[in-house]
């Protein structure tokens, strides 16, 4: 059964952008972030759209937005927020995480 998370959370900013491309694509406004590994650090950050959790997901919610992290990511990304970010360089969701011991220029990718 999925939970509610202190693990995580999605900042407001971050809530309203998932909430305009959901009503845009016609899904449910659920963010999916998983860890694979891979990317320039080891690890990577893959965002998706999800139709609904799945058992075993922590979820945050703001605002009637949700994002899921499965188990197995939760352990990599616990005590992580999700932003929007826009600036010069263009715009993008951003994971601010504390268990990453450094990461890369791109954002994306990161090594415990």
């Amino acid at each position: 059964m999925a939970s509610i998370a202190s693990d995580i959370a999605l900042t407001p900013s971050a809530a309203a952008r998932v909430a305009a491309i959901a009503a845009k694509q016609g899904k449910p406004a659920i963010l999916r972030l998983s860890v694979e590994g891979g990317g320039c650090s080891g690890f990577q950050y893959r965002f998706g759209f999800a139709d609904a959790p799945e058992d075993g997901d922590a979820i945050a919610e703001t605002d009637g937005v949700r994002l899921v992290v499965d188990d197995v990511s939760l352990d990599l990304v616990r005590g992580a927020s999700v932003d929007y970010v826009e600036s010069l360089g263009g715009a993008a969701f951003k994971v601010e995480n504390p268990n990453a011991a450094s990461g890369c220029g791109c954002g994306t990718s990161f090594s415990v």
